[in-house]
């Protein structure tokens, strides 16, 4: 793992870009955050990451409408263990596009991306990331003690 740059004063590191890919590919949920009649939506869908993009599968619903019309979004994934107190989260940026129905094909044969929702017609969607950022919060030993 790459040296985490600690935020001053704080229990939590950043992630690096790399880092943050890595861990994005690590989990197979996260959350769809766009803009559905004109207010913010959140959704739950399990995703794969292919190089430096997220691809979900989908119904044509507002996740669908959205891609087709490219429009900007956050996804956000992490993993926290309750016990020892440890986890991260990352979050994405980017445009939406819906993938051709020839990438469609290719993606199903190299990718195990299947919905875990029964749909009669899934179309496979593509977050191209253009930002990516983390935190991680530090190990009990490495954290400052309190005041």
């Amino acid at each position: 793992m790459t040296t985490q740059q600690r935020i001053a004063g704080s229990r939590l590191q950043i992630v690096s870009p790399a880092d943050c890919l890595r861990l994005l590919g690590s989990v197979p949920l996260g959350r769809l955050v766009y803009t559905y009649a004109g207010l913010p939506a959140v959704r739950l869908v399990n995703f794969v990451l292919d190089d430096d993009t997220i691809v979900f599968s989908t119904g044509a619903g507002d996740k669908f409408r959205a891609a087709e019309r490219g429009d900007v979004v956050a996804f956000e994934a992490d993993d926290v263990d309750m016990e020892r107190h440890m986890g991260w989260t990352i979050t994405a940026i980017g445009h939406l596009s819906v993938v051709t129905a020839e990438e469609s094909a290719e993606l199903r044969r190299r990718l195990p991306l299947h919905s875990w929702l029964p749909m009669d017609d899934p179309q496979f969607v593509r977050l191209g990331i253009e930002t990516v950022h983390g935190r991680r919060l530090v190990p009990w030993g490495q954290r400052p003690r309190s005041r």
